[in-house]
């Protein structure tokens, strides 16, 4: 509404949702110019110095952020949420103001009907029911699917809500209104709690928004836990040092993995205040058994370290693993795989459902690399090849040629050059590839015809990566696991980094996948695999 428009003037209701909607656009702008601000002045990377003394052991001072505690490290965390708050309303807002647009179109209407008061208060209650959800609380955001499946909960119990009421008082609400600008709302909500969960991460990769962390165990889970949070740097942990079992010390005076050495397992609570560690990550470790821990988390309770403990069946996580009293002792309960029955049905109609509208909607795309492969080099447009799917069958895969004819008879000529984890063989510059090949394989168009298996059934649109017969013959007793699934398409291997990782990270992430399957899990999968494509990662 413009300062100078005369006092009897009335706006129609879409006027003031859309000056309210820019008043939110304003507001976010403004908010978050300062929580950058306040990001580069108040989160600095490692100095050159301090990364260059990592592993001088015992005479190591361990790297700090700049002149910051760990209540500076985690400020960014209040501004992250209150500008959480502020997105929540400000979509809220825009959705409202589609739904009514939608529903009542753009004209002048009285402002005290009871459609355009609900639009009004559709922000403020939709941050109400965000907060009811819990979905603010720092600890679901960042990391988990928890975070997204808070808000949805949150939109479930808000169109309830607005049923109930309008049914338990008699209120004239606009059906098509409610049911339009609920599920905007929670698809904006999540998309852009998405965007900002990806910025954090891109923050992080670069050395912002850490926090600082020690790793207690042996040292094999120590030198493994390490790598792994370094190579996965948007979680948010930098690794400053690790806590050994005393008789360790000896084996790397200096230091060990690249790491320093802070102290022994009955010095944790002092490393801990000494270095104003964040975070203090323990690992399974026969000397710190329960009553040990116990101890452990009431003398890290005098500090605002956070105390991680990582299982023991580290590759099982979400539904399977349940907490329950047993006899008064909190007993972890790790519940079967689910493999078969229902959900089963639904994977394998929702895969071949999928398959059939893909191959339907890729046509054009496929005809016209079927006819660029047959016109540029000899030989015929597909390759076959034997893989091993589901119960250790066989099956012929579907793959556009991407290589010279014959190339599969040439790997033994060319093992010695591998660039492979020593049971994949790979090469980053293959001379068997194509013109066409090289294209078609970093962008995992080639991939594309085994549409055709998961619609026969051999394959899944998500699963395992299928393995030739003479991988199989070195798998070992865990890799074994991957079989009790049908191989994907694409996977949690693809979406990880594929010919880039080791074997044993091969291997756990099939294992990861088989025992922590879900159709949530599938969709994040393929949802991650559009980015890997483009990114081409791995892709070789």
């Amino acid at each position: 509404m413009s300062i100078c428009e005369p006092v009897g003037h009335r706006s129609s209701p879409a006027t003031l949702i859309a000056s309210a909607w820019s008043l939110g656009v304003r507001w976010i702008a403004v908010t978050c110019t300062g929580v950058r601000r306040m990001a580069v002045t108040r989160q600095e990377p490692m100095r050159e110095s301090q990364v260059s003394n990592r592993g001088r052991g015992w005479g190591f001072v361990a790297p700090r952020l700049r002149g910051e505690g760990t209540a500076a490290r985690r400020a960014w965390r209040g501004a992250y949420v209150r500008r959480l708050v502020i997105v929540d309303a400000a979509v809220a807002a825009f959705a409202a103001l589609v739904g009514y647009l939608v529903r009542f179109g753009p004209v002048d209407a009285t402002p005290s009907n009871v459609p355009f008061a609900i639009a009004l208060a559709i922000p403020v209650v939709w941050v109400l029911a965000m907060t009811v959800a819990r979905a603010y609380e720092q600890r679901f955001l960042w990391e988990s699917p928890e975070e997204f499946r808070r808000v949805t909960a949150a939109a479930v119990l808000m169109l309830a809500t607005v049923g109930t009421v309008s049914w338990a008082f008699q209120l004239d609400v606009a059906r098509g209104f409610v049911v339009l600008a609920l599920p905007l709302a929670t698809a904006l909500t999540v998309m852009a709690r998405y965007v900002q969960r990806q910025v954090l991460h891109r923050t992080r990769r670069r050395g912002g928004n850490m926090q600082t962390t020690i790793l207690v165990g042996h040292r094999g889970g120590v030198a493994a836990l390490d790598e792994q949070l370094d190579r996965e740097a948007f979680h948010g942990y930098r690794v400053i040092g690790c806590c050994l079992p005393a008789g360790q010390h000896g084996l790397g005076k200096d230091a060990f993995n690249g790491l320093p050495v802070l102290g022994d397992l009955t010095q944790v609570a002092d490393v801990v205040k000494a270095y104003e560690v964040d975070t203090v990550a323990v690992l399974p470790c026969p000397e710190l058994d329960g009553p040990t821990l116990r101890r452990l988390g009431w003398e890290l309770e005098d500090t605002d370290a956070e105390l991680l403990l990582a299982p023991a069946v580290t590759e099982i996580a979400g539904p399977r693993v349940r907490i329950r009293p047993v006899s008064g002792l909190p007993l972890l309960h790790v519940e079967r795989p689910e493999l078969r029955g229902i959900r089963r049905l639904t994977k394998e109609a929702f895969d071949r459902t999928s398959a059939v509208l893909g191959l339907i909607f890729l046509a054009p795309l496929l005809l016209g690399v079927a006819l660029a492969i047959a016109l540029t080099s000899r030989g015929s447009v597909f390759f076959r090849q034997e893989r091993v799917g589901r119960d250790g069958r066989t099956f012929s895969m579907l793959k556009f040629r991407s290589m010279v004819v014959g190339a599969d008879r040439m790997v033994d000529g060319l093992a010695s050059d591998s660039d492979g984890n020593g049971v994949l063989f790979k090469k980053k510059v293959d001379p068997r590839v194509t013109r066409v090949g090289r294209v078609l394989r970093r962008y995992s168009i080639d991939e594309l015809p085994q549409l055709i298996n998961v619609v026969r059934g051999d394959m899944s649109l998500v699963g395992p990566r299928p393995p030739l017969q003479r991988e199989v013959e070195q798998y070992g007793y865990d890799m074994r696991r991957r079989f009790l699934v049908k191989p994907g398409l694409t996977g949690l291997w693809q979406v990880s980094g594929r010919s880039d990782l080791s074997w044993d990270d091969s291997v756990r992430i099939d294992v990861r996948y088989v025992e922590n399957w879900s159709l949530a899990f599938d969709f994040m999968i393929l949802w991650k695999t559009a980015g890997a494509v483009l990114r081409g990662s791995g892709a070789y």
